[in-house]
């Protein structure tokens, strides 16, 4: 009875769970409904259009023309910025003369909008896949950098003493204390810079490209095609809700010492 009871009382703390996340988007969606049905604008279409149209476009061969290559593009810039910001991260902010030899040069380019950069990369690289890549790394490259440079200043100094007591040197130091001890940064810079590739993927598709979900909203845009227009930005709202679902399904198992760590400090 008590394993019952148990197993019920989780049962209803889920259900209430699930009825509070999908309380707000069901609010929403009704509030739109009502707009759009009582607004006479030609650019408000309702929920259902939209959903009906979402499943005309999108599940079809556009799926595999448009959706697939921008994902790609996205993870793919996505994971360069990662590598790029972890390393340089880690070197500046072991070497405090390095860093502050650089710090002006990057404060200059850290201060350039992303979105500036576009006009340059066609014509320094092209129009084509490798600066599409290249945008989306100019933006996503800082948080990362950033959060990686005081993660690995905000090393314990006794865990460093400690290390290197034990003779922990080289690689082994670098992994099991500098990027252990900083990942809960990084990581919540990686997270900063998934939402930033998101926006600079559809920016990058906007400009003398023929494929792209950037390129298909503005096209619907600009042909009056409205409901089209409107799945389109639904379809990146649903992409960037399941790179944020999956990307907090990696971090709770990376940080899965450092939550246990601050559990144990609450229960203390």
């Amino acid at each position: 009875m008590t394993m019952a009871n148990t197993v019920a009382r989780a049962a209803r703390r889920g259900g209430v769970r699930v009825a509070e996340i999908l309380l707000l988007p069901v609010v929403l969606i009704a509030l739109w409904w009502g707009y759009s049905v009582v607004s006479a604008s030609y650019y408000t279409a309702t929920p259902g259009e939209i959903a009906t149209t979402f499943g005309e476009v999108w599940f079809s061969e556009r799926f595999m023309v448009d959706v697939v290559p921008s994902v790609g593009l996205l993870l793919a810039g996505f994971a360069l910025a990662a590598v790029l910001g972890t390393t340089l991260g880690v070197v500046l902010g072991l070497s405090p003369n390095t860093r502050a030899t650089v710090e002006p040069v990057l404060e200059f380019f850290r201060a350039i909008p992303p979105p500036v950069l576009v006009p340059l990369l066609m014509l320094l690289i092209g129009v084509n896949t490798p600066m599409k890549v290249a945008v989306i790394v100019s933006g996503c490259v800082w948080p990362v950098l950033l959060n990686t440079i005081e993660g690995v200043r905000g090393v314990d100094p006794v865990l460093a003493d400690t290390c290197r007591c034990y003779g922990v040197r080289g690689r082994r130091w670098l992994t099991t204390l500098v990027l252990r001890s900083a990942s809960p940064q990084i990581m919540a810079g990686l997270r900063q810079a998934l939402a930033i590739a998101i926006i600079l993927m559809v920016i990058s598709e906007m400009f003398a490209t023929t494929s792209g979900l950037g390129f298909s909203i503005v096209q619907f845009q600009r042909s009056f095609a409205i409901p089209e227009m409107w799945s389109g930005i639904v379809l990146l709202g649903l992409l960037g809700v399941t790179l944020s679902i999956m990307f907090a399904w990696v971090e709770r198992r990376v940080l899965r010492w450092y939550h246990g760590v601050r559990a144990a400090a609450r229960d203390e």
